[in-house]
């Protein structure tokens, strides 16, 4: 399966958007190293800040005010993160029947958001103060919808009928 992995797959982004925290007393340096710390233990890789390019006044955010993070993944580290995601993290999810074919868009990209980030088994829960959302984004070499639904399917990712 691995060798499956890397042949068929470039690279798997996982993201977090901070949205209203970012709004928080202290966030730069209380919520956001612990938000940063909990998304690299699960991913391997310390995640990069991703800042707003633009200012929105209905939103409160300013222009170079951090709003993300991101994770980049090849290789090994994407082998072992995609592999945690099918075989720990989805069967952990509440009410779990599979990922609707939906989630994957028309360039084959397989799309996964979690609500929260403790269905990662590296989170523990009595130490975690902060809730986010990771998103998921697999990408595949293969740029047709059909071709990576079957590729899905032979990975193992539990994708509804």
């Amino acid at each position: 399966m691995e060798n499956l992995i890397k042949q068929n797959i470039e690279k798997v982004v996982v993201s977090s958007g901070l949205g209203k925290m970012s709004q928080q007393d202290h966030f730069e340096d209380k919520t956001l190293v612990e938000i940063e710390n909990e998304l690299g233990s699960v991913t391997g890789q310390k995640p990069s800040r991703r800042p707003a390019r633009l200012s929105v006044a209905g939103f409160k955010i300013r222009a170079g005010q951090i709003i993300g993070l991101k994770v980049t993944l090849r290789g090994q580290r994407m082998e072992n993160f995609l592999n945690k995601v099918i075989n720990l993290s989805l069967p952990r999810v509440k009410d779990f029947r599979g990922l609707d074919l939906k989630n994957v868009d028309k360039n084959g990209n397989l799309n996964i958001g979690f609500k929260d980030q403790t269905v990662f088994p590296e989170i523990e829960l009595e130490k975690t103060r902060t809730n986010f959302g990771v998103q998921v984004t697999v990408v595949p070499k293969v740029k047709n919808r059909e071709t990576a639904i079957d590729l899905y399917r032979r990975l193992g990712v539990p994708l509804k009928k």
